[in-house]
């Protein structure tokens, strides 16, 4: 680090710059300088600087037009402020912003800094973690991560972790924090939320109990802006990020053993019933509350994302129908099975857990009250949750061999982010209806599907209602009141 008692420094302006031995371009190179460098100055021959580099402890010259020699002077701090404005906005100069932030906090008196600066390092940071995780190669990535390595000399961390086989980089969040501890216009606290709220970085080596405390103070981060005086634009952001955060907070409610009913994993019953509901339905009104005519082009994804989040965790938001009192032909029954293991047995009237017609078990959250049973009594579809970001859908059948239970995920691909939902039964007992979202390589995607109750295999898809003839006719009222597919 700089010594304190500098009151002149020479800040790099050019990548790949040299430190060389003496003061002539055909010297040996000490080091490579990036923008954004901080070096002593002590001395000039030419058109060369004397420098010293403290991060490197490297002694040196360096043209002086590769440099901007900055006083950090209580004076001088107006015009850094000023060189920070515009670097915040530059793409691709968040090293040099950064070091210009830092050499403000070093010339302002304590009294001048607001949460201006903090609200530029945490733009600036943020834009930085998203380049070195975007993994570009070659030379690209080099000066990425060589301005990843300047920013850490001014105390701008990152967190990494490992999320689809490659390496995912944010900020610490120290910046932000700070806007959020000072005042400051309730715009700049709002992005900050957003930014320490970002889905993409909640790291998936979270235990249990740590995701929960990580879902629970998000959710109340986000409930502290004040969206009275927000653009129309930056109320949908926050709307969006708080649905799917708490959609993600109701399954992690309904996961609680002390929260859950039967093994602690079906989530319409027990003590935790009423928080899980609530959970659920404030997902629900968030995304309700996103106003489209004001939803921006390129927020499109960010609202597909927030809408699949929901969807996945939608059952939370029902009331719950303890299991086994319905009067339907078919019902399901939940016991305990293995420690965090909930088991779901198909009973009728003749029927009970002990003797069940099939059964199976499952780590997920089962969500009892969405049991539903075709007129026949030959099939039951129930929605099964076993990540908060992704529900399957578990279908128990009959045929001549006696009773199976299928399950049918949202897309052949690893776990990620999708539901699949009963959406009626069409009458002849052949077929049934099925919505899915998903999002498949990048790429957001929705069907409409008639299946073969037989093999469940689709028949017949749409990517919307009204363009399949068959869904449109026979779909589940209780469905199209409930589902967020259709939106």
């Amino acid at each position: 680090m700089l010594a304190t008692a500098l009151t002149i420094i020479a800040i790099v302006t050019q990548d790949q710059a040299a430190l060389r031995a003496a003061p002539r371009e055909s010297a040996a190179q000490q080091a490579v300088l990036w923008a954004g460098d901080s070096l002593e100055i002590r001395g000039e021959k030419g058109d060369y600087l004397q420098v010293y580099d403290h991060r490197r402890e490297r002694a040196g010259y360096i043209p002086a037009s590769q440099v901007r020699v900055q006083s950090l002077a209580p004076d001088a701090a107006p015009e850094l402020l000023t060189v920070v404005r515009f670097l915040k906005d530059s793409a691709g100069s968040e090293a040099l912003g950064i070091s210009y932030a830092a050499a403000y906090l070093k010339a302002a008196p304590a009294q001048a800094i607001d949460s201006e600066v903090f609200d530029a390092l945490g733009t600036m940071s943020e834009r930085l973690a998203r380049r070195a995780s975007a993994g570009r190669p070659g030379k690209a990535g080099e000066i990425v991560a060589a301005q990843l390595e300047v920013a850490a000399n001014y105390g701008v961390n990152m967190v990494s972790f490992e999320r689809d086989g490659q390496m995912q980089l944010c900020p610490d969040g120290e910046a932000h924090r700070r806007v959020l501890a000072m005042p400051a216009p309730e715009s700049r606290k709002a992005a900050a939320a957003l930014a320490l709220t970002r889905h993409d970085c909640v790291a998936p080596t979270l235990t249990p109990v740590e995701r929960y405390a990580l879902d629970a103070w998000r959710a109340d981060m986000l409930d502290r802006v004040k969206l009275e005086n927000l653009p129309e634009m930056t109320k949908n952001r926050i709307h969006l990020r708080k649905a799917g955060v708490w959609a993600s907070l109701a399954w992690q409610r309904a996961r609680r053993a002390e929260l859950g009913g039967a093994a602690g994993g079906a989530a319409a019953a027990g003590a935790g019933a009423g928080a899980v509901q609530e959970a659920g339905r404030r997902a629900i009104d968030e995304l309700a509350a996103i106003n489209k005519s004001e939803l921006m082009e390129t927020y499109a994804t960010a609202y597909s994302d927030a809408a699949i989040r929901v969807g996945a965790s939608r059952w939370a938001a029902e009331p719950g129908v303890p299991a086994g009192t319905t009067k339907a032909s078919l019902d399901v029954v939940l016991s305990t099975g293995q420690p965090g293991e909930t088991c779901v047995h198909l009973v009728d009237a003749t029927h009970d857990a002990q003797h069940a017609l099939a059964s199976r078990c499952t780590y997920g959250i089962v969500w009892p009250a969405s049991a539903t049973a075709n007129r026949q009594g030959t099939a039951l579809a129930l929605a099964v949750q076993p990540l908060d970001t992704w529900r399957e859908m578990w279908v128990f059948r009959q045929d001549t061999d006696g009773w199976h239970v299928e399950v049918l995920p949202p897309a052949l691909d690893a776990p990620r982010l999708g539901y699949v939902e009963f959406a009626g039964w069409v009458p002849g007992n052949a077929e049934m209806l099925a919505a899915r979202e998903a999002k498949l390589d990048g790429r957001y995607a929705q069907r409409f599907e008639v299946l073969s109750l037989a093999t469940l295999e689709t028949k017949k898809q749409a990517d919307r209602v009204n363009n399949l003839s068959t869904f449109y006719r026979w779909q589940d009222p209780v469905w199209k009141a409930q589902t967020v597919s259709v939106r």
